[in-house]
């Protein structure tokens, strides 16, 4: 992605561009992993659309460059490097907007981290730092932001203003051959969102996850360099205006969803559904309970023939990315609504 300057005192065209209200004015917003690709993106857009914003990323110049970006387009912005990660990174970040601003109203959860390796020669070190980095991560900012929600809710006597959105990843549909550590703790930080969603809906909090593809550092090796076009659809502005409204006023009745979002395209999933039931009293079961014979006669016919791929795996958003990766996807995967189209990394990564 090519960084263009705006104007001294104007927020870039890319901010510019993901809201053209002020949805969020006066609201405090923590993103994480802000300084570079879609964590930057999110955070212009968060503060052209009225939001203060505190940025979270590796201690370095690159987080500081976001924050005086956003200074120099009339926004304000604090920076709290460290690694999301450790505990007292998430309680310095909560700190750090209530410290600057008074308040807390939107997290935003992007901070991660890749090492792509096939699940026979992963390291036990490798597994460990992606896991640290979103899930743990992901964890250690929801934890201490709805305690301090639900706080606040107890002493307003009712649900507050509190959005979170999270960074999931097809990932974890597809099965993601060669990532079995990030198709793993994007797995978990889906079920980390509903679970939030949940169980906090109650004191204001509404969590949503997004499932990005966007032309990134962390990407770069899979997407490639942009198209020569005027319009690079895997750019991550793309994804954040989705960000900003799920952050705004005007997403009241959303909490719990999961989009899978680029280009110009939003899908929200289904929550997985029961695909057949089996019953031991049908199979010979004299009890009603199985036995490893009725468990036979029932499983036998329903899988006799041999599969062709995981059967959990989900690839109804491969024909989403036409736009964005062009290789062909299987003609199952394209939903009924959805015009032709083809579109799917394949092969398996390095290991």
């Amino acid at each position: 992605m090519h960084d263009a300057q705006a104007p001294e005192g104007q927020l870039p065209d890319d901010a510019r561009a993901a809201d053209d209200g002020r949805a969020l004015d006066g609201r405090a917003a923590v993103v994480t992993g802000a300084g570079h690709g879609l964590g930057r993106a999110e955070s212009l857009a968060l503060a052209w659309a009225g939001a203060r914003l505190v940025l979270n990323d590796l201690p370095g110049e690159a987080v500081q460059a976001v924050a005086e970006e956003i200074r120099a387009g009339g926004g304000q912005a604090v920076v709290s490097a460290g690694d999301v990660g450790d505990w007292s990174t998430g309680q310095e970040l909560v700190a750090a907007a209530l410290g600057a601003y008074g308040r807390l109203d939107i997290l935003v959860n992007n901070a991660g981290v890749l090492r792509d390796r096939m699940i026979f020669t992963m390291s036990e070190q490798e597994w460990d730092l992606v896991l640290r980095v979103h899930l743990r991560g992901h964890f250690i900012t929801t934890r201490l932001a709805t305690a301090y929600w639900r706080d606040q809710s107890k002493q307003a006597g009712g649900p507050v203003y509190a959005r979170i959105v999270n960074t999931s990843s097809e990932a974890f549909l597809l099965g993601s051959a060669g990532q079995p550590n990030y198709a793993a703790a994007k797995a978990g930080i889906t079920a980390l969102t509903v679970t939030t969603a949940r169980s906090c809906a109650r004191y204001g909090v509404l969590a949503n996850a997004i499932c990005p593809r966007a032309r990134t550092a962390m990407t770069a090796d899979l997407m490639g360099a942009p198209p020569d076009a005027a319009v690079d659809p895997l750019a991550p502005e793309h994804v954040a205006p989705l960000v900003v409204y799920l952050a705004s006023p005007a997403a009241a009745g959303i909490n719990g969803e999961v989009f899978v979002v680029h280009g110009g395209v939003a899908a929200v999933m289904e929550p997985p559904r029961i695909r057949a039931v089996f019953l031991a009293a049908e199979h010979g079961s004299a009890d009603g309970m199985w036995t490893l014979e009725s468990v036979r006669r029932a499983l036998g016919p329903a899988f006799a023939a041999a599969p062709s791929s995981a059967g959990f795996a989900c690839e109804d958003t491969l024909a989403l990315a036409s736009q964005t990766i062009g290789f062909p996807a299987p003609a199952s995967a394209a939903p009924a609504s959805a015009a032709p189209a083809s579109a799917a990394p394949g092969g398996e990564p390095p290991g």
